[in-house]
């Protein structure tokens, strides 16, 4: 008799190979982003099946929810750009025109090289090796954690995740600067459904986000999926309109965008200074750090996507509908 688990387990492959072909040849673009964001929760469940439970945290949180919700302000700004916001059917930006056959095959060449290469590497590698598994494992009494994840990502190979960080920082300064010049496309009007859902949802995600926090030293979670759940809660206060980013609230979000990276920079700096190696945490302050650094990486991650999502930095409006920056 086949085993369920099998079954389902090809099933859910070929539905994601199946989805994330769709997604690329599909025309609309709306069902473009509807599809993407399904891909991602079936890979999220895969994960799961995978038995990694913090990649699939972070691709449900960060890699489908938080994206998801970027394509679709992208495609609502578009829509207002090209004035087919208010037209039905809403097909978004009016069609391109055809890309060259020669980039096609181009571009359809260094895919299947890449693929290739990924294959070789995958049927090259050892069935059964070893692994880092045994060397994580006799280091774990020294990383302050319980969970061999967090242990790596914010002990062994902590530079790994500052740089992460780091890369999340230079995201939201790019975008600060380049939306200076772009016209800002009304926030859709919510109803009174969705900001009773609003209400009735922000007290639940942060208890969501904390307890992943918190329960990342021990159990899947961590910074980067607490962040990613608390920065939903900003995407429904700014969704709502219960919060309007003001001119004035600029410093603080700044210093929240930095306050990740800094502390994190800072321990390393500290801990150099001491006379160890960056990162090489005292066995009897090494959980501490890594709490202090997983919270302040958990705001500023927090507070980056939501500014991500919210687009332009707040700036006071003047005369004649521009922008005072």
């Amino acid at each position: 008799m086949a085993d369920p688990l099998m079954i389902f387990d090809i099933l859910l492959a070929l539905s994601i190979v199946a989805l994330a072909t769709a997604s690329l040849s599909v025309r609309d673009q709306f069902t473009m982003i509807v599809l993407f964001i399904i891909f991602g929760l079936l890979s999220a469940l895969a994960w799961v099946r995978l038995s990694a439970p913090d990649v699939a945290l972070a691709e449900a949180a960060i890699g489908t929810g938080v994206t998801g919700a970027l394509l679709l302000k992208t495609l609502h700004h578009l829509r207002f750009v090209s004035g087919s916001r208010n037209r039905q059917p809403m097909t978004g930006v009016a069609p391109l025109p055809p890309v060259p056959l020669g980039v096609t095959l181009a571009n359809a060449a260094f895919c299947g090289l890449i693929t290739l290469g990924l294959a070789a590497g995958f049927l090259g590698a050892p069935a059964a090796g070893p692994g880092f598994d045994m060397l994580v494992a006799e280091a774990m009494p020294t990383s302050g954690v319980a969970h061999p994840v967090t242990g790596v990502l914010l002990n062994f190979r902590a530079y790994d995740t500052l740089m992460e960080v780091v890369v999340l920082l230079a995201a939201v300064v790019a975008v600060w600067q380049i939306e200076r010049g772009l016209s800002e496309a009304p926030a859709p009007v919510m109803g009174v459904v969705w900001q009773g859902f609003a209400r009735l949802a922000l007290p639940a995600i942060v208890v969501v986000g904390t307890y992943l926090l918190w329960g990342g030293a021990e159990a899947p979670g961590g910074a980067f999926q607490g962040g990613a759940v608390l920065a939903a809660m900003g995407l429904l206060l700014l969704l709502t309109r219960a919060y309007v980013p003001q001119p004035g609230h600029r410093g603080i979000a700044r210093w929240a965008f930095v306050l990740g990276t800094g502390v994190f920079a800072l321990v390393a700096l500290l801990v150099a200074g001491g006379g160890r190696v960056a990162f090489e945490y005292p066995l009897e302050h090494a959980k501490t750090l890594i709490l202090l650094i997983e919270g302040m990486v958990t705001i500023s991650i927090a507070v980056t996507l939501a500014a991500l999502f919210h687009g332009r930095e707040p700036v006071a409006l003047t005369t004649g509908g521009r922008h005072d920056t």
